[in-house]
């Protein structure tokens, strides 16, 4: 048996409690790997679209800023689909993630390792690793890491397969109350008001998220009650 395998039949056969499947693999890739903690999330060729997973409020903020920039060593992952490793964030340059970095080293994050989850050119999601503290992973432990990747991948695809066909997700594959239904619905009245693409509704969602300095989902809330207002690109928005 491969060590993918006797993972996720120890995942399996361990009483987890209320926890997911998704967060038993990230515990486990935790206590495996050294680093402070471990996210997985859902991408699409739009960027993040889901957080799954998360040991900590550190690993979920890692990935709900890269949700509300549009920006980051995840999306970068997923996009090239290959891993990103920046193990000194602070060395990472301002050209590169200019929303990015500052706001993730406020919330004490000073490494980063975004590893793809994909099957061929389908792009599944990305396991998410951070340190407290910069430093580099060795290559054993990188190839650790990865192990873990392919279970994360295999965990994704098995749960997804017990729900019948069309959008829905698998129950644990959505960690509930972080307003993804909001945003997703705000996006659309955007680009009704704005009269704009989805993608650019993000975008301009994403834009007054960064500049009002606040969560996308808490703006995507005004939008649903009508407390911010998008307008044609050729006037002021409210």
């Amino acid at each position: 048996m491969d060590t993918v395998q006797q993972i996720l039949r120890h995942l399996a056969s361990t009483d987890r409690g209320p926890a997911t499947l998704p967060q038993a693999l990230c515990v486990a890739c935790a206590a495996s790997v050294p680093v402070s903690g471990v996210g997985m999330s859902l991408m699409s060729a739009h960027g993040p679209e889901e957080v799954v997973a998360a040991t900590d409020e550190v690993a979920t903020t890692l990935m709900e800023l890269q949700f509300t920039l549009g920006e980051g060593p995840c999306v970068d992952a997923s996009a090239l689909g290959r891993p990103v490793l920046q193990p000194q964030l602070r060395r990472a340059g301002s050209d590169r993630w200019t929303g990015f970095v500052p706001a993730a080293l406020a919330a004490g994050i000073e490494a980063v390792f975004a590893l793809p989850l994909h099957i061929g050119a389908i792009r599944l999601g990305v396991l998410s690793l951070y340190r407290d503290a910069p430093g580099v992973l060795t290559p054993e432990c990188v190839s650790q890491a990865l192990v873990f990747s392919d279970v994360a991948t295999q965990i994704l695809l098995d749960l997804q397969a017990q729900m019948p066909a069309g959008d829905v997700l698998h129950p644990d594959l959505v960690v509930a109350g972080l307003g993804r239904a909001q945003v997703h619905q705000a996006t659309g009245m955007i680009a009704v008001q704005a009269e704009v693409s989805m993608a650019a509704a993000l975008m301009l969602l994403r834009a007054r998220a960064y500049r009002t300095d606040r969560s996308i989902t808490a703006v995507a809330c005004d939008v649903l009650a009508s407390t911010i207002r998008f307008h044609p690109l050729d006037e002021d928005d409210d």
